[in-house]
C-alpha cells in the first residue's frame, strides 16, 4: 500500500506537471502486410503445393539473395559528445530518463483517474436535448424558487425579531477577566526584596488559570448567543420541510433536489454561526475585529464552495450525471477547498512564523532549528495540506495512517540531518582556527583557507543533505539504498564523485602550495636584500600561475570527462588540430610569447625599471608574457608587444652616472672652473642627502670644446641607480649659484658678428669682420 501513497504524494507535490502531463499514447502496431485478394491467395498456395515450381522460386530468391549483397545497417546518429554507451554518463542519463518516464506514467495515470470530465460534459448535452429532462429542470426551479422565498422570508423575521436579544448578550459578554483571589492560596509574606518578584512559572501559572477562568465566564454567553443565531436557521429548514410536505415535493426526485439544496444552505449557516461562536470579539475565543473578520471571510469562502460544490455534485447525481463524472467533481470541489488552505497558509506565515522563532537572546542549536522550521513551515504545511488531499481523492486504504507515517518520519530526517550539519559546520569553522604561531610563519595562509571555507562548507552540506534526501526515500518506502549497492548505478555515481573530488582537492593543494611557495621565496628574497631577484620572480609571477591554472584545469577536465564515460581520445585529437590551426592563424601572437619568454629568461626588464622601447619611455608596470606595459611621465600608459620590441634602453640596472657638461666663456680660466666643479661634487658627498647616491669623485674629462666664444668642460659623476637624476639636477644648481659667486661667465650658444668700418675712402676694401660673443 505504501507504493501506491508514494505516487499519491509525488502527484499532490506537482500537482501543476500533473495537470500539464498527458496520457501516454498507446505503442502503435507494427504495419501489417497488405492485404492478398483471393486470386493472389490462390495462385501462391498452388507454388508452395507444387515442388518444382517451388525449386524455381527458392532459386529465384536465392539469386536475387547473393546479387543483393550483405545489408549494410543504418548508421547511427552520432552524439556530439563522444559518450560511452556503458560509461557512467550515458547510463545515469538512461535512469533518470526512465523514472522520469515512470514517475510521468504514473501521475498520467492518476490524473486520468481523478478526471472524468467528459462524463460531466456528456450530461450536460444530454439533459439540454431531452424534453423530459428539461421539464423536470424548469419545475425543479420555479419550486425551488418559491420555496426559498418562502422560507428565507420567515429567517429574515426570526433574524429581526433577535436582534435585540442577541445585542443584549453581546454587552453582557466579559471582554477581561480577573483572576478571583479564593482562586490561588494565599503566599506567606516575602523574606527579603528578591521574594517579590514571583518565579516565571508561577506567572504561567496564572496566567493559565486566567484564561480557563475568563473562557468559562464567557461560555454562557457565547452559547446562548449562538443558540440565537441558530434560531433563524432552524426556522428555515422547518418551513422549507413544511413545505416540501405538499405538493411542491411531488414527484420524489424534486423533493430530493430541494432537499439537499436546503440541507446545504442550512448546515453552511451553521458552520458560519460555529465560526462565530469560537472566535471574535463575542465568541468563545476572543480575537481583535480585524482577526475575526478575516477568519469569517475565508470560513464563508471555504463553506461555501464545499457544501456548494457538493450540494451540485449530489443535484447532478439525482438528475443522472454518471458515477465517474460524479467523484471528478467530488475531487475538483476538494480540491479548491485545499487550495484555499494553502492561500491561507502563505497569507498567515510571517505571523506564525514570528510565533515559532526564537528569541533574539537565545542561541545553541534549538533556537537555530526553530529559526529553521520558522522560515520554511509552510512549505510543509502546503505540501500536507495537498497530500491529504491526495490519499482521500486516490481512495488509498489506511492512506492517512500511511501519510501521517511519512510525515512524521520526514520531519524526523529532516531534523536530524540539519542538526548533523549544522554540529559539522561547527566542527569545521573550528578547524579552520589557525594558531597564531603558524600565521607567524605563514602570513598569507588564513586568507587562502578562509578563500575555500564557504566552498567546503556548501559542500559538506549538500552531501549530509543528500544522505537525509535518501533517507526520506527510504521513510517513504523506495528502495533508494540499494541504487548504492556494488554495481548499480548510485554506486559508479559515487565512485566517479569521489574520484573527481580527490583530483580537484590534489589539485588546489598544488595550486595553494605553489603559490605559497612563490610568495614565501619573494619576501624571502627581499627580507634578504637581494631585490633584483625578487623582482624578476614577482615579473614572473603572473605568468607561472597561469600556466599552472591551464595545466590543472585541463588534468581536471580531462579526469572528470573521463569518469563520466566521455571518450577524451578524440578530444585531445581535436584540441591538438585546433592548436596547429590557432598557430598558423595567429603567427604574429606566437612570436610575441616566443620574444617576450626570452626576454624575461635573460632578466632584460623587470617590473619598476624606468626604460625606453620603441621609442616609448616609462616605468614599467607590468611584464606578461605577451606585453610590457610603461607608465609614463605624465601619466600615460603604454602597452607595447613584444614582436615591436627591437631595442630596450634600461636606466635602471644598479648604476647611473650623471654627466657634466658646461660651457663658459673663452676669456675665463678652466682649471679654476674645474676646480669649483670638484669642490661642489665634494661637498654634495659630505652631506648625509647626497652620500648613499654618489659613488665616486667628480671624473672630469677636461676640455672637450675650444672655439672664439666659448670652451666646453665635461665629466661625469658616478652615482647610483636611484641618484642619478636628483644628483646631477642638484649639481647643476649648485654650479650656477658657484659661477655667480665666483664671476665666472657662462657663454651662450648664440654668436654675434661685429662688422669695423676703416675711416678710408675705400669702403668696400677695408671690411673687416670681427667675432663677438653675444
Amino acid at each position: 500500500m505504501s507504493q501506491k501513497l508514494v505516487p499519491a504524494l509525488l502527484a499532490a507535490l506537482f500537482l501543476a506537471i500533473s495537470s500539464l502531463s498527458c496520457a501516454r499514447a498507446d505503442a502503435p502496431a507494427a504495419g501489417g502486410a497488405a492485404a492478398l485478394s483471393p486470386d493472389e491467395a490462390r495462385r501462391a498456395l498452388d507454388t508452395l503445393q507444387d515442388d518444382k515450381k517451388r525449386a524455381q522460386m527458392i532459386d529465384t530468391l536465392r539469386v536475387i539473395a547473393n546479387a543483393s549483397g550483405p545489408q549494410q545497417p543504418a548508421p547511427e546518429a552520432k552524439s556530439p559528445i563522444p559518450l560511452a554507451a556503458d560509461g557512467l554518463g550515458a547510463q545515469l542519463l538512461l535512469t533518470v530518463s526512465e523514472e522520469i518516464q515512470e514517475i510521468s506514467s504514473e501521475i498520467a495515470g492518476m490524473a486520468r483517474t481523478l478526471t472524468h470530465f467528459p462524463a460531466f460534459y456528456y450530461w450536460i448535452m444530454r439533459t439540454a436535448n431531452d424534453p423530459a429532462a428539461y421539464n423536470l429542470l424548469i419545475e425543479i426551479a420555479w419550486k425551488l424558487a418559491l420555496l426559498l422565498g418562502c422560507a428565507l422570508s420567515a429567517e429574515w423575521v426570526i433574524f429581526r425579531l433577535i436582534r435585540r436579544p442577541v445585542a443584549f448578550l453581546e454587552g453582557r459578554v466579559p471582554q477581561t477577566a480577573r483572576l478571583p483571589a479564593q482562586a490561588l492560596p494565599l503566599a506567606d509574606l516575602p523574606s527579603s526584596v528578591a521574594d517579590v518578584t514571583p518565579e516565571p512559572e508561577l506567572h504561567k501559572r496564572r496566567h493559565s488559570l486566567a484564561r480557563v477562568w475568563q473562557i468559562m465566564l464567557r461560555l454562557p454567553f457565547v452559547l446562548g448567543r449562538f443558540v440565537l443565531e441558530l434560531l433563524p436557521v432552524l426556522v428555515f429548514v422547518a418551513v422549507a420541510t413544511a413545505l416540501l410536505g405538499t405538493e411542491l415535493g411531488e414527484p420524489a426526485i424534486v423533493r430530493l433536489v430541494i432537499l439537499a439544496v436546503v440541507n446545504a444552505y442550512a448546515f453552511s449557516r451553521g458552520l458560519i454561526c460555529l465560526v462565530r461562536a469560537l472566535a471574535g470579539p463575542f465568541g468563545l475565543f476572543p480575537v481583535r475585529a480585524e482577526t475575526a473578520a478575516y477568519i469569517e471571510i475565508w470560513a464563508r469562502r471555504i463553506v461555501g464552495v464545499g457544501v456548494s460544490g457538493i450540494a451540485f455534485a449530489n443535484v447532478a447525481l439525482l438528475l443522472g450525471l454518471h458515477r465517474a463524472g460524479y467523484a471528478a467533481l467530488l475531487r475538483m470541489v476538494m480540491l479548491v477547498v485545499h487550495l484555499f488552505i494553502a492561500v491561507i497558509v502563505l497569507q498567515c506565515r510571517r505571523q506564525v512564523a514570528d510565533a515559532i522563532r526564537a528569541p533574539a537572546e537565545r542561541q545553541g542549536i534549538a533556537a537555530r532549528l526553530r529559526n529553521r522550521i520558522a522560515g520554511g513551515w509552510h512549505y510543509l504545511a502546503i505540501a500536507l495540506d495537498l497530500a491529504l488531499w491526495a490519499v482521500w481523492a486516490l481512495n488509498i486504504r489506511n492512506g492517512y495512517s500511511l501519510l501521517l507515517q511519512y510525515f512524521v518520519g520526514t520531519i524526523a530526517v529532516a531534523l536530524i540531518t540539519r542538526v548533523v550539519i549544522m554540529l559539522t559546520l561547527s566542527l569545521i569553522d573550528r578547524g579552520f582556527r589557525i594558531k597564531p604561531e603558524i600565521l607567524q610563519r605563514f602570513p598569507g595562509l588564513e586568507i587562502r583557507a578562509n578563500r575555500y571555507l564557504p566552498l567546503l562548507r556548501r559542500i559538506v552540506s549538500g552531501v549530509i543533505a543528500f544522505i537525509g534526501f535518501v533517507a526520506v526515500l527510504e521513510v517513504w518506502g523506495v528502495d533508494a539504498i540499494v541504487w548504492f549497492y556494488g554495481g548499480q548505478i548510485g554506486s559508479r555515481l559515487i565512485s566517479a564523485v569521489v574520484t573527481i573530488g580527490l583530483a580537484v582537492l590534489i589539485a588546489a593543494a598544488i595550486w595553494e602550495a605553489s603559490n605559497a611557495l612563490l610568495d614565501r621565496q619573494i619576501n624571502t628574497l627581499t627580507r634578504d636584500g637581494h631585490y633584483a631577484r625578487a623582482a624578476r620572480l614577482r615579473t614572473f609571477q603572473p605568468m607561472l600561475r597561469t600556466a599552472l591554472l591551464c595545466l590543472i584545469a585541463t588534468v581536471v577536465g580531462l579526469t572528470a570527462l573521463s569518469e563520466i564515460g566521455v571518450n577524451v581520445a578524440p578530444l585531445l585529437a581535436g584540441a591538438g588540430i585546433v592548436g596547429i590551426a590557432i598557430g598558423f592563424g595567429s603567427q604574429k601572437l606566437v612570436q610575441d610569447l616566443i620574444t617576450g619568454l626570452f626576454l624575461l629568461l635573460e632578466n632584460t626588464v623587470q617590473v619598476g625599471d624606468t626604460v625606453s622601447v620603441s621609442g616609448l619611455s616609462g616605468v614599467v608596470e607590468n611584464v606578461s608574457i605577451r606585453t610590457i606595459r610603461l607608465r609614463a611621465g605624465d601619466g600615460a600608459v603604454h602597452i607595447v608587444p613584444f614582436s615591436a620590441v627591437t631595442t630596450i634602453t634600461n636606466a635602471s640596472r644598479g648604476a647611473g652616472n650623471a654627466s657634466v657638461s658646461v660651457n663658459v666663456a673663452y676669456k675665463e680660466d678652466t682649471d679654476r672652473a674645474g676646480q669649483i666643479l670638484k669642490d661642489i661634487v665634494d661637498e654634495m658627498r659630505r652631506e648625509a642627502d647626497f652620500r648613499a647616491l654618489i659613488r665616486g669623485d667628480l671624473e672630469l674629462w677636461g676640455i672637450d670644446k675650444v672655439d672664439g666664444a666659448m670652451v666646453s668642460i665635461v665629466g661625469q659623476i658616478r652615482c647610483t641607480e636611484a641618484g642619478r637624476w636628483p644628483v646631477q639636477r642638484e649639481f647643476n644648481r649648485r654650479m650656477k649659484l658657484r659661477f655667480q659667486q665666483n664671476g665666472i661667465e657662462v657663454a651662450s650658444a648664440t654668436q654675434t658678428i661685429l662688422m669695423h668700418i676703416a675711416p678710408s675712402g675705400d669702403g668696400a676694401a677695408n671690411l673687416m669682420p670681427r667675432r663677438a660673443a653675444g
